[in-house]
């Protein structure tokens, strides 16, 4: 395949993004017309999930195409905070952009990295040509100052270097997004864009918020937010993804450019996960399962994607539309599902594992069977006819009960252990006050809770 033949892609990954935030998956509340535009005109997944149910582990995921678990800063629920200094994704490791460039593509990201600091890690060390965006978890959406354990006063930069801009995070993103794709025109070589936004993550700030981003001392303010704010926040996500998008038709560039939409774990507190229970920090499906769009006019058909996946298989599905492969020493632990998506195979069972240091969570999906362990309580759904995860088959079938717990003991055997520690950082501060069970899952209240 000559350069002149490669698509450009454009990858675009939401922050905390429930299930159910967009149109197409049912949000009512607020409307999303771009990316229920952009579902229209590609494949709109039903069944794809995440790598984690938190953020940093699952970049880990995206970036390397392998299971989280293998790299020590992977371990981490997230990366941050001072105990997680330090922490970050050698340099060394082959990652997407890094094999996409080296089979022709020009690479950039803009938006958040989340994958270490600089000078021992960074973007321009893992693979991409450009960088403009956030190194930590989280910005004030209008200050641009980090979270709680960030040490900056500010955290947006270019290349390894802090900037200053002004205005709404979302609103910057864009208009740093739509200028590299016009840039773009005309261009000898095919393009790989991360468009990686912050929304809707907190803090609960609208692009009209911008007074009540600069009397906060906490980002995560429990006492802000409610349902008609989060969707002005998913609202403007929308309309940047919108301006994206545009600029891709302005330019011609749409037809032969793969768009691929997703969240980097379930949404949390506003967020809407029906029919699923659970949120971001839960292996519950509604922590797990994101909402999953791809686009690529010129070879695959609108349809509705019925095929699991999981983040990893990105990496070698991305790659096998660009004509590479993974490197050969770091084989991928996702899958190629292009022939999925091109009709040439059908949709087939999948077997993927999960782990989550906070309350010792356990899952497997095993075709259409889940395992779920959350502390001593374990479950066996299935989430084919029970999408609540509410009928717990564990002693109506305990033969697969026992196979699936065996599967994911000898699975987990081929990771880094799960450090003693369970840093409080690994939940979202609305779980750290309750650490629970939920109560329709839950045999007992476990102690303590």
């Amino acid at each position: 395949m000559t350069q002149r033949e490669q698509p450009n892609i454009l990858f675009i990954l939401a922050d905390d993004l429930g299930w159910a935030d967009l149109g197409v998956y049912g949000a009512t509340d607020f409307a999303t017309p771009h990316l229920d535009r952009l579902a229209a005109q590609g494949a709109r997944f039903t069944q794809a999930y995440a790598n984690s149910a938190v953020c940093s582990a699952t970049r880990f995921a995206l970036i390397t195409g392998r299971y989280q678990y293998r790299l020590r800063g992977g371990l981490e629920e997230p990366i941050a905070g001072s105990n997680t200094q330090g922490l970050g994704l050698p340099p060394e490791h082959p990652t997407l952009p890094s094999l996409l460039r080296d089979a022709g593509y020009d690479t950039a990201l803009i938006g958040k990295w989340h994958l270490g600091h600089p000078p021992a890690y960074g973007p321009l060390q893992s693979g991409y040509d450009r960088f403009f965006g956030n190194l930590g978890g989280v910005v004030d959406y209008f200050t641009h100052k980090p979270g709680v354990g960030e040490h900056v006063p500010r955290d947006l930069w270019e290349g390894d270097l802090p900037v200053e801009r002004t205005g709404y995070y979302t609103h910057v993103l864009a208009d740093e997004a739509e200028a590299y794709v016009r840039g773009r025109q005309g261009s000898q070589r095919p393009f790989f864009l991360s468009l990686h936004f912050t929304a809707p993550h907190w803090p609960w700030e609208g692009p009209g918020d911008e007074a009540v981003s600069r009397e906060l001392k906490d980002l995560f303010h429990y006492d802000g937010g409610s349902l008609r704010k989060y969707g002005e926040i998913v609202e403007a996500l929308d309309a940047a993804v919108g301006r994206v998008l545009a600029a891709l038709d302005a330019t011609g560039q749409a037809d032969d450019t793969i768009v691929v939409f997703t969240s980097d774990n379930g949404g949390e507190r506003f967020s809407k996960t029906w029919p699923f229970t659970g949120q971001k920090t839960e292996l519950l499906e509604g922590g797990l399962r994101v909402p999953t769009l791809l686009r690529w006019s010129a070879r695959i058909r609108p349809h509705v994607q019925t095929q699991v996946t999981i983040t990893a298989d990105w990496l070698p599905t991305l790659l096998a539309a660009a004509g590479g492969a993974p490197h050969p020493g770091y084989p991928s632990d996702g899958e190629n599902i292009l022939p999925v998506l091109e009709g040439h195979a059908p949709a087939h069972p999948r077997t993927l594992y999960w782990r989550y240091k906070a309350q010792s969570q356990r899952a497997v999906r095993d075709g259409d069977w889940k395992y779920l362990q959350i502390n001593d309580n374990e479950f066996l759904f299935d989430v084919a006819v029970d999408a609540r995860e509410r009928a717990n088959l564990r002693d109506r079938h305990p033969d697969v009960f026992t196979r699936l717990r065996l599967q994911w003991e000898q699975w987990n055997e081929g990771f880094l252990p799960i450090t003693d520690e369970v840093f409080t950082h690994g939940l979202t501060p609305d779980v750290q006050a309750d650490r629970y069970v939920p109560h329709s899952l839950a045999r007992k209240r476990p102690s303590g809770a």
